[in-house]
């Protein structure tokens, strides 16, 4: 503010700064939203950080603008939690949840049970406690009992109210009541955990890298380490979250899910995809659905909390060594497993690149025998210091090739044999190569066998020209019996060919020879992607064909061109441009043309009617796949997401809804049928 102002002035000026600051950290923290620009914000702080500096007196531990506090400490004080904070006992599939519901009709005598269903965030549990609606405590869990008082790291985690404040109006009038009373009272105690969201993680890595600096593993790794930092600066620093799921102590709530209701109108964050379930099956639903659902979360779960919902009920329940009997935490199918890595063998891909594939002893991750994981690269192998004969352990993270992530060096064996770097290809015997600033090893002969075949599998692979029918056991077999040798060889194939070869009815061939006659016709970005050039996938491929609009210019155009396109980088348009200088391929595009290969040029981009909206899809549609759906909308100046977010413009709801419209009714984003999409994208 201009000019000069009196104590009074600036405390009104203080009071309505606080107020609004308060509410816009509501907004963007609990609820992910944000009607004004950080820069604004940030703009109210420094005005209130600048009058309290020139009114020290008014400075109050609830002021935004003590988040921050300046000094190291010089250690954590030891905190007793006067309710412990005990742990949660793991269950694991269906006959688990139902002996245990068993278990509590036994103890309950027989009465109908009621559930409450919420994530269980990876994060470390913190208990936060309040006088009068001003935090004053936040205690990390311990050993349950005794835990470390990190009240100056809390306060700068901006999604942790300093004060409490009634930010939204409950229906239940007895619970709004309740809600004002825990705001003025004594003392109350919340309970949560603080964890750090994927993206942010993401972000703070790539921030890391850029500077040269060690990365972290994990996000649990990340929020763990930074809270039991003795600067709070340094803990400010951290993109740290607080997420809310208890009341302790108080006897005012007759149901758990009200604690929820109350703690999200009085400024906490909550989990948006909890509910109640009437019974067990209703549990084991949630359960799946969430599993489904979860990489859509923006941070990382491992399983869901279930808690009977009566809380009369819960306390008489009791607990049973460390873990109260009313609640459980259902993990997910593990993605994680030990075993040995037998042997390692080299696996050369489409491009000549060598992987090394470890043979494990078979193992069941998530419900699958796994006895194959990659290892990457050789520079892979030597930090995980991999040997074989070594235990490890291996991930397996949906439908993605299960990778060795540890050693477990404590326990590897006096005659572990080191894994040798090879030096020559083990299909072909040419030495191997790697390129300056890769660490990738690359076969460089293009007759390789084996690197053949990889192509091969690839250009009839959906990303490519999208054979029905062809795999690549098909692909094998025609090599093997000589009706190909090459690309080309796939559109000379006729009936007469097939007929012969075990597997193949007049019906099969038939359909094979229709499925390659249909695939003649194919979008031009599929059609470079088929060409295998190096570093070019599927997106850069989609930036290709817009750019160009043919394969006849971008076979002509120079590298100066090809570096003006967005996203394409020095090393990319190199290869592009090398690809298209050889003899070879200029033969190869123009024997595919002559083969009866149409190329369909791209959908003009009509006003680009899309330009700057997002879409988010959620469950399935009838008339096309997700992927197909995306193309559409970048194809019309649009882009799409996996999570709904302030920014998201549509949510396309199909079959088998999960949490995101939950989320966009939350945030006001349009949600649309998949016959209004259909209409928009015409």
């Amino acid at each position: 503010m201009a000019g000069k102002i009196t104590k009074d002035e600036a405390e009104k000026r203080i009071a309505k700064l606080k107020e609004v600051i308060n509410y816009h950290r509501y907004l963007y923290h609990v609820e992910d939203n944000q009607e004004i620009s950080d820069e604004a914000l940030d703009s109210l702080k420094h005005e209130l950080k600048d009058l309290e500096d020139k009114f020290p007196g008014l400075i109050t531990a609830d002021s935004p603008s003590q988040r921050v506090s300046g000094a190291a400490l010089p250690g954590f004080k030891k905190v007793e939690h006067e309710h412990p904070m005990l742990s949660i006992d793991d269950i694991f599939n269906r006959e688990e949840l139902d002996f245990w519901e068993a278990y509590l009709q036994r103890i309950a005598g027989k009465r109908n049970i009621s559930y409450f269903c919420e994530v269980k965030a990876d994060g470390l549990a913190l208990s936060l406690k309040y006088k009068k609606g001003v935090l004053y405590q936040a205690a990390t869990r311990g050993n349950g009992r005794v835990g470390e008082d990190i009240t100056s790291n809390a306060r700068t985690i901006e999604s942790i109210p300093l004060r409490l404040h009634t930010h939204s109006t409950l229906n239940n009038k007895e619970l709004q009541k309740t809600a004002n009373e825990i705001i003025l009272s004594e003392e109350v105690e919340v309970r949560g955990e603080i964890y750090i969201a994927k993206k942010d993680f993401e972000d703070f890595n790539k921030e890391r890298k850029n500077k040269g600096e060690e990365l972290f593993a994990n996000p649990r790794n990340l929020a763990a380490g930074s809270v039991r930092q003795l600067d709070p600066g340094l803990a400010s620093s951290r993109p740290l979250s607080f997420l809310a799921y208890d009341i302790v102590g108080s006897g005012n709530f007759k149901y758990h899910s009200q604690e929820h209701e109350v703690l999200n109108a009085i400024g906490f964050k909550t989990d948006s995809t909890s509910g109640k379930c009437a019974n067990i099956d209703e549990v084991y639903a949630y359960w799946q659905n969430t599993e489904k659902i979860r990489e859509n979360i923006p941070y990382q779960i491992d399983g869901v909390v279930i808690s009977v919902n009566d809380n009369s009920l819960f306390e008489e329940l009791g607990v049973a060594g460390k873990s109260p009997r009313g609640i459980r935490a259902f993990k997910f199918t593990p993605k994680q497993a030990t075993t040995v890595l037998e042997d390692v063998k080299m696996h050369i891909g489409r491009t000549g690149a060598i992987t090394p594939l470890a043979v494990l002893k078979p193992v069941k991750v998530g419900g699958v025998t796994i006895s194959r994981a990659t290892l990457h690269n050789f520079e892979e192998i030597e930090r995980l210091d991999a040997r074989i004969g070594d235990t490890v352990i291996i991930e397996r993270a949906g439908d993605v090739i299960p990778k060795v992530v540890e050693v477990l060096r404590e326990m590897r064996p006096f005659n572990a044999k080191k894994i040798k770097l090879p030096t020559k290809c083990p299909k072909c015997g040419t030495g191997l190569v790697k390129n300056m600033g890769e660490v990738i090893l690359h076969c460089p002969n293009d007759k390789c066998e084996s690197r053949k075949q990889e192509y091969l599998n690839y250009f009839v692979s959906r990303a490519a020209f999208d054979i029905d029918g062809m795999g690549p056991k098909i692909v094998n077999q025609l090599l093997e019996e000589g009706v190909i040798a090459g690309p080309i060889d796939i559109f000379k194939i006729e009936e007469e060919d097939l007929l012969p070869l075990e597997r193949f009815s007049e019906k099969s061939a038939r359909n094979l020879v229709d499925s390659i006659e249909k695939s003649k016709k194919i979008p031009l970005f599929r059609f470079i992607t088929a060409l295998n050039i190096r570093h070019v996938g599927e997106e850069t491929a989609i930036d290709l064909a817009q750019y160009f609009g043919s394969i006849k210019k971008l076979k002509e155009s120079s590298l100066d061109e090809l570096m003006r396109i967005d996203g394409i980088g020095e090393k990319v348009a190199g290869a592009i441009h090398e690809w298209f200088s050889k003899k070879e391929n200029i033969r190869f595009v123009e024997s595919l043309l002559a083969a009866g290969v149409k190329v369909v040029p791209p959908l003009k981009k009509i006003e680009e009617k899309l330009a700057g909206t997002t879409f988010v899809f959620t469950g399935s549609m009838e008339s096309m796949s997700r992927d197909d759906a995306e193309k559409a909308v970048r194809s019309l100046g649009g882009s799409s997401a996996s999570s709904v977010s302030s920014n998201t413009d549509y949510l396309v709801a199909g079959k088998g809804l999960g949490s995101k419209r939950k989320k966009a009714q939350e945030l006001g984003v349009k949600i649309i049928n998949e016959d209004q999409f259909l209409a928009l994208i015409k």
